[in-house]
């Protein structure tokens, strides 16, 4: 598997983009082809506007995917790099204001969201949600920090691994390939950052830092998948300052990121492939999409094929050998959104039938997607640091598609990565009585929902609620953002009328190239 694939642990919702005939049909010329990424810009010069002692400027939050652009304040606030040595070297946070309605909040408790990855831009990704934010934005501001080694505070990103990986082409030692990558990502990085100053603990004292700025004495926090680490760990460290807690695809304190991505994908395409089964139309044209998956990766394993394919961007036309990781990296991205894996059993059916040209472009253009969003930098530093001393090899998870892959290349690179410290208690639960709301989606495949359970279960004020369904990232789904928004209001997780959730429909499979049987 590649490693941009194995690299980038969590990435964001999915969206209805990635439908098959966008992959099949869909090839801007280069010239034309709109730009979609997020960025925040300045878009006039006028005096600027104080929160707390933050000065902001008015800017656009541009979409990724499509989405309608978010107008911002933004502003910034320099910290240490290094907190013992305060003169030192300095890190512009990039701060993002979304004003509530008509600028006047009626509650004085902003709401943080925290981004996903790690390695994700708060500010870049939070168009994708927004619509989420608006019965919050109603009485609360939203404030984006990119957190330090993201988007724009001094971000940490590492040129594409393909040079690095070709001295060790002609060995096939994946191992050697991430190591060089790391090495020389770490090497040019180092350049103009201390890398060990780039963890969750010390993005959990930036926050308190810009809380401080922003002059308020409580803040809640939406965290969506690593952002619910960030989270949790902001209320272990700043228990008075944390008002409440929205936890959107729970990574709990336990986990030690990677060690079970295999078989969460496993159960969670066991769950969405079983949907197949329940639609006569589906199961009559499909047939079983998991036996055929298993057939495809034997034949991938054993004589794959090369496959001349359409490049979804440019339109242009390209030959390449369909390998496994392919399959693997697609089945496992695009299972983060059951609207875009309704189409992989459709997809199973032309591979077994000899046509494999959709399912390389998906794969080629996923590839090249997964690195843009990513700063891998900032990502190493997390995981070397939190989580590297808790890989585990599971012998069970060879025969799954993912493998060991993340525990072996992540262990590689982490052997060369400079190590950041972490509290003692660091992987310990989050206790005591924060409210606190779990969401988790029932088709989760990096995220499931006995995650939720585990954190909820440790907490006095905390109730979990999982969305029918749904995958990573659920926040948006059905009636989600009222129940969040009356959350926020009450602090009362256990209150909440979630019968509403019930309603959630299941996303049909695709049984043709027109979409679904009607």
């Amino acid at each position: 598997m590649s490693r941009k694939v194995r690299t980038a642990l969590t990435l964001v919702l999915i969206a209805g983009a990635f439908a098959y005939r966008y992959y099949r049909d869909h090839a801007p010329a280069p010239d034309t082809a709109p730009s979609h990424k997020a960025h925040a810009t300045a878009v006039a010069p006028v005096p600027p506007r104080l929160f707390g002692r933050i000065a902001f400027a008015p800017c656009t939050l541009a979409p990724e995917f499509g989405a309608s652009g978010v107008e911002a304040q933004c502003g910034s606030l320099s910290v240490p790099e290094n907190p013992a040595a305060p003169q030192g070297r300095q890190v512009a946070l990039h701060v993002a204001w979304v004003p509530a309605g008509d600028d006047a909040p009626t509650e004085a408790d902003p709401v943080f969201m925290l981004a996903g990855g790690p390695g994700q831009s708060a500010a870049d990704t939070f168009p994708q949600v927004a619509p989420a934010f608006a019965e919050i934005l109603k009485k609360r501001h939203v404030i984006l920090v990119d957190q330090r080694g993201t988007g724009h505070s001094h971000p940490l990103s590492c040129k594409d691994e393909e040079e690095a990986a070709k001295s060790d082409a002609d060995t096939g030692d994946d191992a050697a390939q991430s190591r060089r990558f790391a090495e020389q990502c770490r090497d040019a990085l180092s350049k103009s950052a201390d890398l060990r100053f780039y963890t969750t603990t010390d993005a959990v004292r930036d926050l308190d830092a810009v809380r401080a700025a922003l002059g308020v004495a409580q803040i809640d926090l939406i965290g969506i998948s690593y952002g619910t680490r960030v989270a949790q760990q902001y209320a272990m460290r700043y228990p008075q300052h944390a008002r409440a807690l929205v936890l959107d695809s729970v990574a709990p304190n336990s986990l030690y990121l990677g060690n079970e991505f295999a078989r969460n994908l496993e159960q969670a395409l066991d769950l969405q492939f079983g949907q197949c089964g329940k639609v006569p139309a589906c199961a009559k044209a499909l047939g079983d999409p998991r036996s055929r998956l298993d057939a495809l990766m034997a034949k991938l394993r054993s004589n794959p094929p090369t496959v001349r394919y359409r490049d979804a961007s440019t339109g242009a036309f390209h030959e390449d050998v369909l390998k496994p990781e392919h399959v693997a990296g697609l089945m496992r991205l695009f299972a983060y959104s059951p609207l875009a894996a309704s189409v992989l059993p459709l997809q199973l059916k032309e591979a077994s039938e000899g046509r494999y040209e959709t399912l390389m472009a998906m794969a080629k253009m996923l590839h090249g997607k997964m690195a843009e969003q990513m700063a891998m930098g900032m990502q190493l530093s997390v995981v070397c640091s939190e989580d590297a001393a808790g890989f585990r090899a599971d012998p069970t998870a060879e025969a799954t598609l993912l493998g060991n892959a993340f525990a072996k290349d992540l262990g590689a690179q982490c052997a060369v990565w400079p190590h950041g410290a972490m509290p003692a208690d660091f992987h310990q639960p989050l206790t005591g009585n924060t409210p606190v709301l779990a969401l988790e989606g029932e088709f989760d495949p990096v995220t499931p929902p006995r995650y939720g359970a585990e954190v909820v279960r440790h907490l006095a004020n905390a109730r979990l609620l999982i969305a029918r369904g749904q995958g990573h990232n659920v926040i948006g789904a059905g009636c989600m953002p009222k129940l969040v928004a009356q959350f926020l209001d009450t602090r009362d997780a256990r209150g909440l009328d979630a019968k509403c959730l019930a309603t959630l429909p299941y996303t049909p499979p695709f049984t043709s190239f027109n979409g679904w049987e009607p």
